[in-house]
């Protein structure tokens, strides 16, 4: 299983940006599918986008559909995603997932469909 180290999270201006990125190791990063995804206290966690082994495919919760633009750099071993237009509701602590999947299908949207997890990095969206 790859070992997934977020960075990038902080304070940020509603209508601001941010990058997050997931830098992974121990592993072919390139055969997995990756994804992120949010949690908030109390509530479970939740999908936010993820894309194909080599970036072809992508998908979106709809929440951050237009907004959100993940990407992946297989030579750096490192997952992004791009956070623009945020909302106070984008506040979350941020989750990198990775995937092994023989179909390279992008369409898992479950926290239990990720084997790999990284620590989380806190974003916080102020008015």
């Amino acid at each position: 299983q790859l070992q997934l180290l977020e960075s990038g999270g902080g304070l940020v201006q509603a209508g601001g940006s941010l990058r997050l990125s997931c830098a992974a190791s121990g592993g072919t990063f390139s055969t997995y599918i990756m994804g992120w995804f949010r949690q908030t206290p109390g509530n479970e966690r939740e999908f936010v986008a993820s894309i194909s082994w080599h970036g072809g495919n992508t998908n979106y919760a709809d929440s951050v559909k237009g907004r959100f633009t993940i990407s992946r750099d297989n030579a750096k071993n490192t997952a992004y995603l791009q956070m623009n237009s945020v909302f106070p509701a984008d506040t979350a602590i941020y989750f990198c997932a990775a995937r092994r999947d023989s179909r390279n299908n992008v369409g898992y949207t479950r926290p239990l469909n990720y084997g790999s997890w990284g620590q989380g990095t806190q974003v916080t969206v102020s008015l």
